[in-house]
């Protein structure tokens, strides 16, 4: 009978084992969770600055005397996210070919090698005199999104996005996309003076 009952116990323990063994299954690498504001637009005109575009209204902009004599720097800093357009104006004086080669490599030359991927859209507006390219820089790349815009006789205005962060597209995705409509909208207000 303590034979039976050893038996009965070893099997109830053993069964008890197998029931608790299920496979296992790791979480995924998760990321937090980003809330994106709510915005509105208002217009960024300022002395000494030779264009106006519209803004979102949870940033902050700064503007800057530039390196070149005929530069002006303009920061639209996000600091709720950590990023940052940083705009140069150069004044076009029949160097509006160089300007753009410019561009051109600043999008490239760095970029190239990390990029999994580069999107442009050709932006264009006959009434502003406002016409340029907008690049999408896809993968962990430095930069995420770049523009330049001109009207090839007087102004040149080129910006990029840059996060105070290591690049990792998978976390910054969402503000990035945030981030782009406020691009495009800008792109799409600008006018020169």
């Amino acid at each position: 009978m303590k034979k039976r009952m050893n038996k009965g116990i070893l099997f109830l323990f053993a069964m008890v084992l197998l029931s608790a063994c299920t496979e296992y299954m790791p979480k995924p690498r998760g990321y937090f969770r980003i809330d994106l504001q709510e915005k509105s637009y208002k217009r960024f005109h300022t002395e000494g600055f030779p264009c106006s575009f519209e803004y979102a209204d949870n940033v902050s902009v700064v503007k800057t005397s530039g390196v070149e004599a005929d530069s002006v720097w303009v920061d639209i800093i996000y600091p709720q996210y950590n990023a940052r357009i940083y705009g140069t104006y150069r004044k076009v004086d029949g160097n509006f070919a160089q300007l753009s080669e410019e561009a051109y490599k600043l999008v490239y030359q760095p970029h190239v090698s990390k990029a999994e991927g580069i999107n442009t859209s050709f932006f264009s507006s006959d009434e502003h005199k406002v016409y340029g390219m907008l690049y999408e820089l896809k993968g962990n790349t430095a930069s995420n999104i770049q523009f330049a815009m001109s009207d090839s006789t007087r102004h040149f205005l080129r910006g990029a996005l840059y996060f105070n962060a290591s690049p990792n597209k998978d976390s910054i995705a969402p503000v990035v996309d945030y981030i782009k409509e406020d691009i495009i909208n800008l792109i799409n207000t600008l006018e020169w003076k």
